[in-house]
């Protein structure tokens, strides 16, 4: 079969209305980290940039907030509901908080505090994805309710061991979000009326190969040496991510969705979802759900896949941790109008858990570790080679601002870093006050020139504009 040059291009997708300095959706305007910022500080002062306001009480939760127009929108879990607010960007001061059902639990005892969900806020709407998997619709002027759906009760699908962790992408006039059913791993709705508009079953498992053990797979256990030279490769080959079961430590985890967020991409003409489900990373048809590929290798086998996969320079990039690593894919387009994803390498050097990655100059910066901790690393976003790695610079999240990465570890320090694909620079180091218990999971957000760190019920606000 003749095979077509491949041609795969991040679609852009601001939301409607945002602004340079706006950060309207999870991971920024193009959901990709990277914000619309210039005049920021390049270099911090010694303890850190101003703190120019902070404010309590706002709730449990991983949220990081979506910020449009002077306003910030996210969600908590307080006082037994689960919520979606609105606060001034000015002062933190609370402009509406709006109910969206009794809180959810979880079995698991990590991050059980509150939502994960980042609102995507889109004209002058926002939406929104609970702990339980209630997707709805709100006005951003008061939070009123528009529409409500749910992911288990209309779609059958099952929440994860975590809960559902999604942030919804908005998509023209589509959300996407991800069910995890078997005939329904993912779903397009109305954005205006919540109605159905496609829905994507589950992709069937590739039949592994005569000579595997089925039984005999390593459950990817994660390891805190695992995290230098010697990290353990788990697993395997292309196709064994896509078999066996979700083991989370707490038991077996049987919902078709992960944590991660899907991304809209344009694939040889057509555009596509990905989305990083427990079992592989896969591209469906934005027209009409239409399963296209589905890649396996990154996909770990407690089926605890977090961070967001990510289109860049004709590569489609995934990673997880518990022994696992990331890989990149081309996707090559034959004659009978497959889709063929091709690996282009695999590296168990970039462990990415849920702390995202970054591709700058063609080269690709995240967290490498599980667990058992970690620290960042940079590789070369073509060949995957390992350019460097640092423990000067923790495991945690990024983010990306007029050109400095932005380190949130997860012990709560926030590190400035210039890139470089040389060595690890630091250009800032300060330790976040009042650190609540539960580990630091909330990215950092910049918008506007400022540095937006939520913890749990504490959300700060640093001034990051150069003078």
């Amino acid at each position: 079969m003749k095979l077509l040059s491949t041609y795969c291009v991040l679609l852009i997708l601001p939301a409607a209305g945002a602004v340079a300095g706006d950060w309207p959706q999870w991971q920024g305007p193009d959901r990709d980290a990277v914000a619309h910022e210039s005049g920021l500080l390049q270099q911090w002062p010694e303890g850190g940039p101003p703190l120019a306001w902070r404010i309590e009480g706002l709730g449990g939760g991983d949220s990081a907030p979506a910020v449009v127009d002077g306003k910030l929108y996210g969600m908590s879990n307080r006082d037994g509901q689960e919520i979606v607010w609105a606060l001034s960007a000015a002062d933190g001061s609370e402009i509406w908080a709006k109910s969206l059902g009794d809180a959810v639990e979880q079995r698991m005892p990590q991050s059980k505090e509150g939502p994960g969900c980042t609102p995507s806020v889109d004209g002058d709407r926002l939406y929104v994805i609970g702990m339980g998997g209630r997707v709805a619709c709100l006005k951003i002027a008061d939070g009123e309710i528009v529409w409500q759906r749910s992911l288990t009760e209309d779609f059958g699908g099952s929440p994860p061991a975590w809960s559902y962790r999604e942030s919804p992408l908005i998509d023209g006039e589509k959300l996407i979000c991800t069910p995890g059913a078997a005939d329904a791993m993912l779903v397009a709705l109305d954005k205006m009326t919540g109605e159905t508009i496609w829905k994507s079953p589950a992709p069937a498992d590739p039949e592994p190969p005569a000579s595997e053990n089925a039984a005999g797979e390593d459950d990817g256990a994660d390891d805190a040496n695992n995290n230098d030279d010697g990290e353990r490769r788990g697993r395997r080959g292309r196709g064994r991510g896509g078999r066996g079961g979700f083991g989370g430590f707490g038991g077996r985890n049987r919902s078709g969705a992960a944590y991660s967020s899907a991304i809209a991409i344009d694939c040889h003409g057509e555009r596509q979802y990905v989305q990083f489900t427990a079992k592989s990373v896969i591209g469906v048809a934005a027209a009409d759900g239409a399963f296209r590929w589905r890649y396996d290798h990154p996909a770990n086998a407690m089926g605890i896949n977090c961070s967001t996969p990510l289109e860049h320079d004709g590569l489609v990039f995934a990673a997880s941790a518990y022994g696992t690593g990331g890989g990149a894919i081309k996707l090559v387009k034959g004659d009978d109008g497959t889709i063929t994803p091709e690996e282009v390498y695999f590296s168990p050097q970039m462990q990415n858990h849920h702390g995202g990655m970054i591709v700058l100059d063609g080269y690709l910066y995240g967290a490498n570790g599980g667990n058992g901790g970690g620290f960042m690393a940079c590789l070369d976003f073509q060949t995957g080679e390992v350019k460097w790695r640092d423990r000067q610079a923790p495991k945690g999240s990024i983010a990306l601002a007029d050109g400095r990465l932005y380190l949130r570890s997860e012990d709560g320090e926030l590190v400035l870093m210039e890139p470089s694909p040389e060595e690890f620079i630091e250009r800032g180091r300060f330790d976040q006050p009042d650190r609540r218990s539960p580990p630091a999971w909330a990215h950092p957000v910049v918008a506007d020139g400022k540095l937006y760190i939520r913890d749990q019920d504490l959300l700060l606000c640093y001034d990051v504009t150069a003078e």
